[in-house]
């Protein structure tokens, strides 16, 4: 994984069956090919396992637990989420966030697995906090942006800047939060992220093809 243009489908009633998880995956898969962008997807965790058998592209875990294999019911734990299929997973979104200490721990064992971590942030603070862990991204999202359809790119495209700064080259900076648009991505790209995440500007969009495909063009700007 390289520039990542992740998709997230969190738990998004428009994207939560069966079908219609895979009508997603397939229409990110179909819009990496056709453009050569890459494109990665994460599903929701029921669906993990259905979704790596059913695509190429990369797919990625919404959340992974530091738990062991073995009596820990109810964990998600690296191995597992490696055997069906992913290739990493996001951790410490804003949305599910962990401890400091746990988040070492599971870059660390995605690292020993050979999988990409994908570390959240809501700071530059962070962020470098976070780098000196070395995980493969940090995806800085400020959460006030997040669902907003206000891009970080453009309401405050200084935290991104500062967030490249602040990994010190350690890992690779990603942004997410309210991006929407083929010129949010390009803007993002632009101000040195190595790719993007997004959620609600795709998922509650009437076309996923033409939104993933718009969205793709501004990571071509970099491509």
């Amino acid at each position: 994984m390289n520039r990542p243009f992740i998709i997230n489908f969190k738990n998004y009633g428009e994207a939560s069956s069966a079908e219609k998880t895979l009508e997603l995956a397939m229409a990110a898969q179909d819009v990496a090919k056709r453009l050569g962008v890459e494109v990665v997807v994460a599903p929701p965790q029921p669906a993990l396992a259905l979704v790596c058998k059913s695509v190429d592209i990369p797919v990625v875990s919404q959340h992974i637990d530091d738990a062991q294999q073995g009596s820990t019911t109810g964990f998600f734990v690296p191995e597992i989420a490696k055997l069906y299929g992913a290739s990493g997973s996001l951790i410490n979104h804003s949305e599910h966030r962990i401890g400091v200490d746990i988040i070492a721990s599971l870059v660390k064992r995605l690292r020993s697995l050979q999988m990409t971590s994908i570390v959240c942030a809501r700071t530059p603070d962070e962020v470098a906090a976070i780098s000196k862990m070395e995980p493969d991204f940090i995806a800085i999202e400020p959460p006030e942006l997040i669902g907003s359809g206000r891009a970080v790119s453009k309401e405050n495209p200084a935290i991104i800047t500062d967030s490249i700064k602040a990994a010190g080259g350690r890992s690779k900076v990603i942004c997410g939060a309210g991006i929407t648009d083929e010129s949010d991505v390009a803007k993002a790209v632009e101000l040195g992220s190595y790719g993007v995440l997004v959620a609600s500007g795709i998922i509650k969009a009437k076309s996923w093809p033409d939104k993933i495909a718009e969205l793709a063009q501004g990571m071509k700007k970099i491509s």
